[in-house]
């Protein structure tokens, strides 16, 4: 099975190894845009096998968020007939399931051709050891609708992705297909430590242009430390653990997805039936596209 995993990089030196150690076992290529990195991330990417390094190219001037929105909606097509899934995340963000390759493998030979992921704001008051995987010693985060993304998906199978800015949600077009319940994860490393979240932060709000400071993108990376204490303290009162046993993710996400309330609904995955079949036929002849 072929994995093309895209993403985009800007000073993740702290991160980058946290999510090489996350994808290697899955990836079949990484195609990374760097942001003008100055802190040793190109040379971590440089030195990594599986990677191919690309200029992040801010198409719109006077905005990283949109130029980034731009990027996420094209970049992708270069994996049709290439790659079985794509995913398109960001360093920070890890996607997780239990058997990730099989579930993988089932979702397709079932019909699925979009595997959105619940999200969480995965929190701690330390930054784990370069030599940990982070799903593993950071284990406890708070719901959170706005990273439940949609990360993987078929290229051969999906026209038009359609993020909106920061991928929060999408609107994809194509032969879309969801699997009948949602099982996987997008665990959200950002709140580690929270003075190296304010640097982080800080770093972050200076790389915005005009156009994102204006209409109001990434707003909490303009927060002053009162403020991010504060929005740090409500995660963390809301945050769960996830690999406790009876965990489950999708409880804590009940009405909150934007696949599933969708109008008109998006297609659940049923090959097996012979509407599924028929719905898979035509798209194969071209149909209804």
């Amino acid at each position: 099975m072929n994995i093309d995993i895209y993403a985009i990089c800007w000073n993740e030196a702290d991160m980058l190894g946290f999510f090489f150690k996350h994808y290697d076992s899955i990836a079949s290529r990484y195609i990374i845009y760097d942001d003008g990195s100055t802190d040793g991330s190109l040379d971590i990417l440089h030195r990594h096998p599986k990677v191919e390094v690309r200029p992040f190219d801010r198409s719109i001037s006077d905005s990283y968020v949109l130029s980034a929105q731009r990027l996420h909606n094209s970049a992708w097509k270069e994996s049709r007939k290439l790659a079985d899934w794509v995913f398109l995340t960001a360093i920070d963000e890890h996607l997780v399931h239990d058997d990730l390759l099989t579930y993988l493998r089932r979702c397709k030979a079932e019909g699925s051709t979009i595997i959105p992921a619940l999200g969480f704001q995965m929190i701690s008051d330390d930054f784990p050891k370069p030599n940990e995987r982070l799903c593993h010693a950071v284990t406890t985060g708070a719901p959170f609708a706005k990273m439940s993304k949609l990360c993987v998906f078929r290229p051969d199978q999906i026209d038009e992705t359609n993020f909106c800015v920061g991928r929060h949600s999408a609107d994809p077009t194509g032969n879309v297909v969801l699997p009948p319940t949602d099982e996987m994860l997008n665990l959200h490393f950002k709140y580690l430590d929270f003075n190296r979240l304010a640097r982080r932060h800080k770093v972050l709000a200076g790389g915005l242009g005009t156009l994102d400071n204006t209409r109001g993108f990434g707003h909490r990376y303009h927060f002053g430390e009162e403020q991010l204490r504060k929005d740090w303290r409500a995660f963390q009162s809301q945050a769960v653990g996830i690999t406790k046993p009876g965990f489950q993710a999708a409880s804590h996400h009940e009405n909150q997805t934007w696949w599933r309330n969708r109008t008109p609904p998006y297609p659940v995955s049923d090959t097996g039936s012979k509407a599924g079949l028929v719905r898979k036929l035509t798209h194969l002849l071209g149909f209804g596209r």
